[in-house]
């Protein structure tokens, strides 16, 4: 079994009322990891993510792009402990 790793995502662009959280949760879903993606008051999105290496870079490669209606001008990526999130049961939207 894969080890797991964390990565937080901060998504900058036409990234909210797009569908982007939604389609993030689906993709995230698709792909077994668990976390969250939220908007952010200063127009981005949050999006966590804790799963096997291979799951978050196939994510980390969507949200480079997002959904169709979306336009990603940068997203900015950091590692964290996955202990510290092993406790999330699946992915949701705030």
């Amino acid at each position: 079994m894969d080890s797991l790793i964390c990565r937080r995502f901060l998504v900058s662009g036409k990234v909210q009322g797009v569908f982007f959280r939604a389609s993030t949760a689906r993709v995230a879903e698709q792909l077994q990891l668990r976390g969250w993606a939220k908007n952010l008051p200063d127009g981005r999105v949050d999006v966590l993510a804790l799963g096997s290496l291979a799951a978050v870079e196939r994510l980390a490669e969507w949200l480079r792009q997002g959904p169709p209606r979306a336009r990603v001008d940068a997203v900015e990526m950091s590692e964290l402990a996955a202990d510290d999130h092993d406790t999330l049961a699946d992915f949701r939207t705030g």
